[in-house]
């Protein structure tokens, strides 16, 4: 990226018809929040209370829809932060949800 942002005329779609990014769209800068990168920094100590609570939310959120899934994922992946064993960090989360949300909005791995 150049790191020009493309003007829209409002459609969702940019000057040469391709749908707009949707972080650019919101007006969000590409790089990952100083506050998420602080966080990567903090200590999460095992907590197997907590994991267990994410992860039964995360169950009972999982639908049908593609949304929910991707929620569930989301708060399954958050409860990792709570095991000792899985190796994650906030900032890879962030990342990682930010690639999925970006994917999402410019229709999908095939367009």
């Amino acid at each position: 990226m150049s790191g020009e942002r493309s003007e829209s005329n409002g459609d969702g779609d940019g000057d040469d018809g391709n749908p707009t990014d949707s972080l650019d769209a919101a007006g969000v800068d590409p790089v990952v929040p100083d506050a998420v990168a602080d966080a990567a920094d903090e200590e999460f100590p095992d907590d197997e209370e907590v994991r267990a609570f994410l992860r039964e939310v995360a169950a009972d959120v999982r639908g049908d829809s593609s949304e929910s899934k991707q929620l569930s994922a989301i708060l399954y992946r958050v409860s990792d932060l709570y095991d000792s064993d899985e190796q994650t960090s906030p900032e890879e989360i962030y990342l990682n949800v930010r690639h999925i949300m970006r994917i999402k909005a410019e229709g999908g791995l095939r367009r």
